[in-house]
This record gives structure tokens, C-alpha cells and sequence, in this order.
């Protein structure tokens, strides 16, 4: 999104208002995480006395698979976004990520933005601390109940000893 800073920069107003949808590129999400709704952003650009800020408040809602049963999880990010906000040549290096440049009168909050929220949406998840996962053996869930799979593994050199002990009972 730009923003029109011409207002502020002349001195008309003190503050501009934000409010706006966004659908997240796909370059920045994962595969697993699916995001039906658009990304919502409110918030403000101020000017105090030769210091600007931008406050953004962003709420994410999204969809990924439990990284242990594989169920579905949903869940809301909220992000509260601020950042200092310099015109174009006033810094000795603009590439400061703590400063969002206005260049030729506009300000583009998208990159930094969407920056952001890509780090803050999880590379796995849960749906539960406590989720037992899948059994290894047969694949059922088990926060579901017990599968009945026999989880004593034997050691694969001893193997043929079991065999023998096995015949033999």
C-alpha cells in the first residue's frame, strides 16, 4: 500500500489514517498454511515535531496442519507494526529496517509489512502441547485413543535370537 504523504509533509495535517484489506502473496507463505480471509491493517502515520511514526496494527488469520497428527489448526496473528518513518536523503543509511522511507512524497508500507508477517507465521505448529502424533506403525491419531501396535522394537542384529525364543515358547 502507498500512502500519499504530501499532507503531512506540507504540514495540512498531524496524522493519516490506515485502514485496509490485503491478500498476502504466496511467495511469502509457506505451502502447508492456507489463508482464506485477507490480512486487515489499521493504524496511523503521525508527525511530532520533525518525528514521524508509523503504528500498524495487523490481524492474520490463517489455517496449517498440526506438524505432529496432521489435523487442520486454526489460528490469529496479531502484529502491532512501528516503525520510524524518514524522507528520502535525510538518513546516512536508508537501509536501516527500523525506517520506513518516504520517497517522492510517498511512503510504501507493503515490503516492510509483509516482511514482517512472513516472520512472524509459524514454520510448524501444534494443535495441542500435549498432541501424541501419529503412530508410527499403522498411521492412526493418537489423541484419538491407543492404535494397539506393538511398540517394543528389537534390535534388528538381535532379531533372529527373538525368532528362536519365539519358536520355542
Amino acid at each position: 500500500m502507498r500512502i500519499d504523504m504530501k499532507p503531512i509533509l506540507n504540514g495540512e495535517t498531524n496524522s493519516i489514517v490506515i485502514d485496509y484489506e490485503f491478500v498476502l502473496p504466496q511467495e511469502y507463505v509457506s505451502d502447508d498454511i492456507k489463508m482464506d480471509k485477507p490480512v486487515k491493517v489499521d493504524g496511523a502515520v503521525s508527525a511530532y515535531s520533525g518525528y514521524m511514526e508509523l503504528k500498524l496494527h495487523a490481524v492474520i488469520d490463517y489455517e496449517v496442519d498440526c506438524a505432529r497428527c496432521l489435523e487442520p489448526v486454526k489460528d490469529v496473528i496479531v502484529i502491532d507494526f512501528i516503525r520510524s518513518v524518514a524522507a528520502e536523503g535525510t538518513l546516512v543509511n536508508e537501509d536501516n529496517d527500523d525506517y520506513v522511507i518516504i520517497r517522492d512524497g510517498v511512503m510504501d508500507i507493503a515490503v516492510p509489512l509483509i516482511e514482517q508477517i512472513s516472520m512472524e507465521l509459524p514454520s510448524r505448529q501444534l494443535c495441542d502441547e500435549d498432541c501424541k502424533g501419529l503412530c508410527p506403525k499403522c498411521g492412526k491419531n493418537l489423541n484419538e485413543g491407543e492404535c494397539g501396535c506393538v511398540t517394543k522394537e528389537i534390535d534388528p542384529r538381535l532379531a533372529i535370537l527373538q525368532q528362536y525364543l519365539d519358536k520355542n515358547e
